[in-house]
């Protein structure tokens, strides 16, 4: 039977609308990020999902609730969470490098107690195949953030596939084909 990976950003939070570098803090989802949650209800609302994850991240938890109408038990794990800004988090997004080039932010937030891009491509990767690794799991959503969405894209095809479609929208979510321990990107889905 194949493997279905559903991989959603949260909704539209507070510091998205205020243009915060979240990281690992957190911000509240605004009545447009439930909206976008509820639509986002709507794509997938043909999958019968076996088994769901979220970050720990309120906006990624409150997400992932409204999209199973608070119906379903689901594990949080820091693992799904955001990249770390470091002393850069709940700061403006003018002070992002300018080229806005993944490799540009290596430049500047590691140095400031945040992560490398290759810890978070590694941390997502690792804990996205072990969940998939599990007997029993067929069809499952699991909600993160853009940041992270990005990094785990990017390890298995080239991540300009879904940036030139739109970018990491809020409530995007990316459907992988997952056999034989490999990932294989499919479609983005959006409300």
């Amino acid at each position: 039977m194949e493997k279905h990976l559903y991989l959603m950003r949260h909704g539209e939070t507070l510091f998205n609308a205020r243009r915060k570098i979240q990281g690992w803090c957190d911000s509240p989802l605004t009545e447009k990020g439930i909206q976008q949650a509820q639509a986002a209800k709507e794509c997938i609302k043909d999958v019968c999902f076996d088994h769901f994850y979220s970050s720990t991240s309120e906006r990624c938890c409150d997400t992932l609730e409204i999209v199973t109408d608070y119906k379903v038990s689901y594990k949080r794990l820091k693992q799904l969470k955001e990249r770390n800004f470091g002393e850069f988090e709940g700061e403006s997004e003018d002070l992002n490098p300018k080229r806005n080039s993944p490799l540009d932010y290596d430049d500047i937030f590691p140095h400031y107690g945040g992560e490398y891009r290759q810890e978070v491509i590694d941390r997502m990767y690792n804990t996205l195949k072990d969940i998939m690794d599990k007997e029993d799991h067929y069809n499952v959503l699991a909600v993160s953030h853009g940041g992270a969405c990005y990094s785990f894209l990017s390890c298995i095809t080239d991540p300009n596939i879904v940036r030139n479609q739109g970018g990491f929208t809020n409530c995007c979510i990316l459907h992988f084909k997952y056999e034989n321990g490999k990932f294989e990107y499919i479609e983005i889905m959006r409300p």
